[in-house]
């Protein structure tokens, strides 16, 4: 049997559904952590980070590499990278340190706002896979594993009220929290409904379709989503697109709407581009017709594909 380690090769376990926030002997419920989710690979000789697509972070993120000497043994954690503005976790930010790949710039961005490791979880220790074990089993081995810094943390839980802790999250401004049921065993690259997302702002991965200009600096994105094996019309976003990200897509091939998105509704002076790019939009609820009521636009990420943009029911 191949060791997790040694192939690097596994994907992370993924959230179930969305719920309001609730109470429950049954669950631990943790703060939502605004970042990007990879897995980090300590052990004496170095650390690896590995997002969801399995790409290698580390050139991306050099203020980190030295957080292997906070682990005990040789590990596997799941968590998240953010970066702190203002006291609390910044999407944007953390999502524009992705997109780097100028050195000098990556240098500068860390030294300005560094990127921390957020830890809530421990799938491999010390020569075995701990998948099996319960949550709480696994967040027990994780304090024992690993010693926080400055740049490694581990996320606390809270048990059993979970209203009190998402009301918190509300009040400062946070994402949400998510729920996980004690008893939970890891499962790699699979959806589970014992892990639950409660969020006061809810937020959506779309496909990049297109764009236009609408002056004034401000550029409307056309989102889309599969729906079996074709890509459908989902919403626009005009608020919160930034330069970095616009002169990306701008550099995507064009691309006839006819061949591509022949069922999109027609955009006066609409650039359609060729589906490749993936992005994540925030907004208030769906409205009757499918739309997004006070989408704000978060930027594009680069650890999803468009295939696992998909229509939700």
């Amino acid at each position: 049997m191949m060791d997790i380690f040694d192939t690097k090769t596994i994907s992370p376990m993924l959230i179930g559904k969305d719920e309001a926030a609730f109470d429950s002997d049954e669950f631990i419920f943790e703060l939502k952590w605004d970042g990007i989710r990879c897995l980090a690979y300590l052990s004496p000789d170095g650390v690896d980070f590995r997002n969801k697509r399995n790409k290698n972070l580390n050139s991306t993120y050099p203020e980190l590499s030295h957080i292997h000497k906070q682990a005990k043994s040789r590990c596997i954690l799941d968590g998240e990278l953010i970066i702190l503005k203002e006291g609390k976790p910044n999407f944007f930010e953390v999502q524009r340190r992705s997109l780097m790949t100028n050195q000098l710039k990556i240098k500068l961005a860390a030294q300005k706002l560094p990127v921390s490791f957020v830890a809530y979880d421990i799938v491999y220790c010390n020569g075995e896979q701990i998948t099996d074990k319960s949550l709480l089993e696994r967040k027990a081995i994780l304090e024992r594993t690993v010693t926080e810094s400055d740049r490694l943390t581990i996320s606390r839980y809270f048990e059993r009220d979970g209203l009190a802790l998402y009301k918190s999250a509300a009040d400062m401004g946070l994402e949400g929290i998510v729920a996980k049921r004690k008893d939970s065993k890891y499962y790699f690259d699979k959806r589970s409904s014992h892990w639950i997302k409660c969020k006061a702002m809810m937020d959506d991965d779309f496909i990049v379709c297109g764009y236009y200009d609408k002056g004034k600096a401000m550029v409307s994105v056309i989102l889309g989503a599969f729906d079996g094996e074709r890509i459908v019309y989902q919403s626009s976003v005009a608020m919160g697109v930034s330069r970095e990200d616009y002169k990306i897509m701008s550099s995507i091939q064009q691309v006839e709407k006819a061949k591509y998105y022949p069922n999109f509704p027609e955009k006066d002076d609409a650039v359609w581009i060729v589906p490749q790019l993936v992005c994540t939009v925030e907004y208030m609820e769906r409205t009757p017709h499918g739309g997004l009521r006070q989408p704000v636009f978060k930027g594009l990420r680069d650890d999803k594909v468009p295939l696992n943009c998909v229509v939700r029911r």
